[in-house]
């Protein structure tokens, strides 16, 4: 099953904000996070919040959840306006989960129309959905973009058949060329995600599968290095002893030899584990996470921040939709970000951009830290001396090491 929630203060049954959230809100993007909580079967390495159909229980219908979720679109709505939050259209749509894919192609079209009808939808706005290969067709593909949808993320995660099985995940790995045709045949954008270190994967397994995903002509494309969590079947496997916990070393190796590949293809980092071809290819809805913008999180488990508010929806589909039916807020808790709070969220994310952190966003003790770091060759020194606008850029070895570098910024 999935982590427990952050603690924190409780979140009020009315979701009301703080008038201070709607302090500098014209400076800061709008985007919408539909969190869609459903698996046909969960992979041992996940802790998200999914649940498959064995899992769900009574109450909990995953026919009426497009319903359910509109509702809180409705809530959303009304506790900004309530807040004082001025109107702006949304920038970026991003449907998560689970698998979004899962759900009737209508149902996804419904809540993007529900996004649509209550906040407008910013000309040429960016609207995505996750989706697993063995979870579309080619018609499915051209309904969703005749419903608005601009891009589809495609959860590859490799291109072997031993290390997806370790996995635990299903779909046939040949079968990536053809979906990503197919989504471009029906005007979608394609990123591809990848999962690097899984155990028992050899570094000529790990070039095939980011071959495999260049072969495709993708423009974007995502690598993680696989993170085993306590709870989940691969952390109790690794805990037994019968998988080898994943090596720093070898996805430090494996890291290097993607970066090195994905450059060569012409595909350039813009954040720690993404790449795009160009600047336009990049994914404008996780951009707005790393550079503080406001969204709003919908569905069980989803996360939303506006102006400096953060929050959590309560985890299971059951008690998400009593909530709302009866009228509350889905949330579960929440905290008030302080200055000292945002200033360190500033840092801890903005450095792992490629674009860089800018020097002046710096406290005067990091500033003075930032020589040490370019002499440890873990920042650029030409883009920390650039004259009129000096700025944090990581090095590639200083993406590795991308944890240090924070620590010493906010040491």
């Amino acid at each position: 099953m999935s982590p427990a929630l952050p603690e924190a203060d409780p979140a009020p049954d009315d979701g009301a904000l703080p008038a201070t959230a709607a302090d500098g809100a014209m400076d800061r993007a709008f985007g919408v996070y539909v969190h869609v909580p459903f698996c046909a079967v969960r992979c041992g390495y996940c802790d998200f919040t999914t649940y498959t159909s064995a899992e769900l229980g009574g109450g909990a219908s995953q026919a009426a959840y497009a319903a359910t979720a509109a509702q809180e679109v409705a809530l959303a709505a009304r506790v900004l306006d309530d807040a004082g939050l001025p109107p702006r259209p949304v920038a970026t749509v991003f449907f998560g989960g689970g698998t979004p894919t899962l759900l009737p192609t209508s149902d996804l079209a419904a809540l993007l129309a529900a996004v649509r009808d209550t906040w407008g939808l910013e000309d040429g706005a960016e609207v995505t959905t996750e989706a697993n290969p063995d979870s579309v067709t080619p018609a499915a593909l051209a309904a969703l973009a005749g419903a608005g949808f601009t891009r589809v993320s495609f959860g590859m995660q490799s291109a072997v058949p031993h290390v997806l099985a370790t996995l635990d995940r299903t779909h046939d790995p040949r079968r990536i060329p053809d979906v990503v045709r197919w989504a471009r045949d029906a005007g979608l954008a394609v990123s591809l995600d990848l999962i690097y270190g899984t155990p028992g994967e050899s570094l000529d397994d790990w070039r095939a599968s980011v071959e495999a995903a260049l072969a495709t002509g993708v423009d974007h494309v995502s690598a993680y290095a696989l993170v085993v969590e306590p709870g989940t079947r691969m952390g109790a496997q690794v805990r037994r002893g019968e998988l080898a916990r994943p090596d720093d070393d070898d996805q430090a190796a494996k890291y290097e030899l993607a970066d090195d590949l994905f450059a060569a293809h012409g595909l350039t980092w813009y954040e720690v584990s993404n790449w795009a071809r160009t600047d336009a290819d990049a994914c404008r809805h996780n951009l707005a996470y790393w550079r503080g913008d406001d969204w709003w999180g919908v569905g069980p488990g989803a996360h939303s921040h506006v102006g400096g508010v953060r929050w959590w929806n309560v985890k299971h589909p059951r008690p998400y939709a009593e909530r709302l039916g009866a009228g509350l807020s889905p949330a579960a808790g929440r905290e008030v970000l302080d200055e000292a709070a945002r200033a360190l969220e500033s840092v801890l994310l903005g450095v792992r951009l490629g674009s860089g952190l800018a020097l002046g966003a710096l406290s005067s003790e990091a500033r003075r830290a930032v020589a040490g770091l370019v002499a440890d060759g873990l920042v650029d020194p030409a883009a920390a001396l650039r004259r009129g606008d000096p700025r944090v850029v990581l090095t590639r070895r200083g993406r590795l090491l991308a944890d240090t570098v924070v620590r010493t910024l906010t040491a």
